[in-house]
């Protein structure tokens, strides 16, 4: 059953993703966290927030219309429409993720691994 928020708490989803991302995500966080200047590590970062993105879209909405067995006509719809929003997805987050300075940086890798508690 799921848990009710507490006071003053948000209610939250969460999504199952690939250990092989949570390594990567942590590794990239990690270097955000330490490093003197996190701007070189923006690559790094857009590139987890788009498999973040793809897993969360995947498990939300793919996952969701297979196991409702709505056929292969729908999931290959569903497959086409997430696949178009990733295409535009991707160029923004990269271009916003680009532009950030080190504090912006730090505090997109923390508003992540918040997330990830």
């Amino acid at each position: 059953m799921p848990r009710k928020a507490g006071a003053g708490e948000l209610p939250a989803l969460r999504f199952h993703y690939p250990a092989a991302l949570h390594a990567r995500v942590l590794e990239v966080l990690g270097a955000l966290e330490t490093a003197d200047d996190a701007t070189p590590h923006r690559g790094a970062l857009a590139d987890v927030v788009l498999e973040l993105t793809e897993a969360g879209l995947d498990w939300y909405f793919v996952k969701a219309v297979q196991d409702a067995k709505v056929g292969y006509v729908a999931e290959q719809t569903t497959k086409l429409g997430l696949s178009s929003i990733r295409k535009v997805m991707g160029p923004v987050i990269r271009r916003v993720i680009g532009g950030m300075d080190h504090e912006q940086l730090r505090s997109v890798g923390g508003h992540i691994r918040a997330l990830m508690a």
